[in-house]
């Protein structure tokens, strides 16, 4: 039986330790004092909302209505600069990349954007900059998606899974965008001619056991179009689990209607993989959305691209990380981004994402930690960058670095 003095001194020591554990997140608590959410922003973006319905001579019910906030989404600078403080230098701006570059901003997603922030990290992601225009670098097609499509709807990179493409529309076109050069002059569903297809390829192919309905974005296809697809996937028997991307949970809440969710739980195992960028972005009305998915069954990831000017820094992502879990959104990905023409004023050095994947692993839940990879060339597939944590190895031991840099010796 432990002594009175032993018990003691273990709880000295454990207090000593608790101590030092506290020291190495107060810089985190600190800068998160002063760093802008969602929840903390939302009387004042409330307020933006109610100027922006007022302009639009909006009801309550239409802003709730995500086929009204599609049909009023944002395209010109003669109604933006009603909404926003913009000088004329920024307008014209603005018109020349848009002559070059289509853009697109939902009334509720512009309502996010600090007016009086030049910097805004939400503005930097929806309204476009003379840097885009001048950008020579880069490529339209990095990823090679026109080498990687066995049909016209479907991009296949790897054994057992592939996305199907079911529209090039999206409620808010990213400036960092991707598939920028898909988005074209219009929206358009892909045709049904070109889904059936997709399908028979999956038919086809027994190997193919998870399928990515995409896009643009998924959830912009109606519900009776994703019934339809969700049905036919659950008749293939090789087929086990569906997933949809979608960044409406971030640019347009509204589109998860009761309908959508209903249509979902009754088509379980899915997955939804979003697209959280910044705190900003996770909103009260954007966790609802999230609750809404859960409620029905589905489960959520969230898939982020760090962004020079965005999000390129570690207390940012960590809180983004840990407000996204609280929302029911397990961190899946972050992105390096990729070399897209017209994006290269966002992309990072591979180093910062290293560093930041330092600061996540062990100052946060394992659960907020997610993978940082790099897409190799030409839809290569995606390769994890990580911190190394393994320093060297003998015969029958290693030696590792923990999370606080301590070097130690493991048996193995």
């Amino acid at each position: 039986m432990e002594s009175e003095k032993s018990i003691k001194e273990k709880q000295e020591i454990a207090l000593k330790r608790a101590e030092e554990l506290k020291g190495a997140v107060n810089d985190y608590r600190e800068a998160v004092k002063t760093m802008p959410t969602g929840f903390q922003q939302w009387p004042q973006i409330l307020e933006n909302q109610k100027r922006i319905k007022e302009y639009f001579k909006a009801s309550d019910d239409d802003w709730d209505n995500w086929r009204w906030q599609l049909k009023n989404r944002i395209t010109t600078t003669k109604v933006l600069k009603e909404l926003l403080p913009l000088d004329k230098k920024e307008v014209a701006d603005i018109d020349k990349t848009g002559s070059q570059y289509r853009w697109a901003v939902s009334p509720y997603y512009l309502s996010l954007i600090d007016p009086d922030n030049p910097d805004d990290p939400v503005k930097r992601q929806c309204i476009p900059t003379i840097e885009e225009h001048l950008d020579q670098g880069g490529h339209d097609d990095p990823m090679g998606e026109e080498y990687t499509s066995p049909t016209a709807a479907i991009t296949r990179r790897y054994a057992d899974r592939l996305i199907i493409k079911v529209t090039n529309q999206c409620a808010m076109y990213c400036r960092h965008c991707q598939r920028r050069r898909a988005i074209g002059e219009k929206d358009f569903a892909t045709p049904r001619e070109h889904l059936e297809e997709a399908l028979e390829y999956v038919r086809k192919n027994e190997e193919v056991r998870d399928i990515l309905m995409t896009g643009g974005d998924g959830f912009m296809q109606d519900n009776q179009t994703i019934a339809w697809l969700l049905d036919e996937l659950d008749q293939i028997p090789h087929v086990e689990i569906k997933r949809f991307g979608s960044r409406t949970l971030v640019t347009m809440p509204q589109r998860i209607d009761d309908e959508l969710c209903n249509i979902f739980s009754e088509h379980l195992p899915l997955y939804v993989n979003t697209h959280y960028n910044h705190p900003l972005e996770v909103t009260p009305k954007a966790r609802e959305a999230c609750f809404k998915l859960a409620r029905a069954g589905v489960s959520l990831g969230n898939q982020t691209v760090l962004l020079k000017g965005v999000n390129n820094d570690p207390f940012v992502i960590r809180k983004l990380n840990q407000d996204l879990l609280q929302a029911m959104v397990r961190p899946y990905y972050i992105f390096h981004a990729k070399a897209v023409k017209g994006t290269s004023h966002f992309r990072t050095k591979v180093e910062e994402g290293i560093e930041i994947m330092e600061k996540l692993r062990g100052y946060t839940s394992g659960l907020a930690v997610p993978t940082f990879v790099v897409n190799a060339p030409l839809g290569q597939g995606k390769t994890p960058m990580l911190p190394e944590y393994m320093v060297s190895s003998g015969k029958d031991y290693i030696m590792i670095r923990t999370w606080e840099n301590k070097v130690l010796r493991y048996e193995n």
